[in-house]
């Protein structure tokens, strides 16, 4: 783990510049031709979290900063993971960088075998659960998938996004006084705000 107290902050501070410089350079793109969102918004803005961290330095980076913002919001974890499969590479690397154990949520159960929402780690009660995306707009896979991780008995200390395209994130964990914290935001990258999620009526 990284050190603590404002040694940890000078670090996770220095960290998210990194992450920013990173996601601008290789994640980020404005598209002429503006294209739907899966909330139904239009957008020129595209951001790709998964091609920015398609390297073993760039995803060593983004979990070293992951790691170090669980430790800013006090998350102790013993696994971590999210929605297939934005969260996977990043789960992978955290797990790696913290030593500890990763899943997956399916968008689907598996039809066969066990039929089980989540891959990997087999999370029970009394699990610690970080949970991770690469791209968080309006928070509705992440949300689906904390819903699983609860139904498994294991509890979500914290949330880690590597990119907030949006508030609904926040707003949405704040409502289960669930900690919750990006690397990169919209500000970071002077984007358009995503509004808009269906576990909410309203975001500001």
């Amino acid at each position: 783990m990284l050190p603590s107290g404002s040694e940890q902050q000078e670090s996770l501070a220095q960290l998210r510049k990194q992450v920013v410089a990173l996601i601008r350079d290789r994640g980020y793109e404005w598209r002429e031709e503006p294209f739907q969102l899966a909330s139904g918004q239009l957008s020129h803005d595209y951001v790709d979290g998964k091609y920015a961290i398609d390297s073993g330095p760039g995803l060593r980076l983004a979990s070293r900063a992951a790691v170090a913002a669980a430790n800013s919001l006090g998350a102790s974890f013993d696994a971590v993971g999210g929605p297939t499969m934005g969260a996977e590479a990043l789960a992978h690397g955290i797990a790696m960088v913290a030593d500890c154990l990763w899943f997956s949520v399916r968008s689907k159960p598996k039809p066969r075998g066990r039929e089980q929402w989540i891959e990997g780690n087999r999370l029970k009660r009394g699990t610690r659960v970080l949970l991770v995306d690469d791209v968080v707009s309006t928070g509705d896979s992440i949300m689906e998938a904390y819903e699983h991780v609860v139904d498994t008995g294991a509890s979500v200390v914290g949330v880690v996004a590597l990119v907030d395209r949006g508030e609904s994130g926040r707003q949405l964990f704040a409502k289960h006084s669930v900690p919750y914290t990006a690397l990169v935001t919209y500000r970071d990258l002077e984007i358009e705000q995503v509004r808009g999620s269906k576990f909410t009526a309203t975001a500001s």
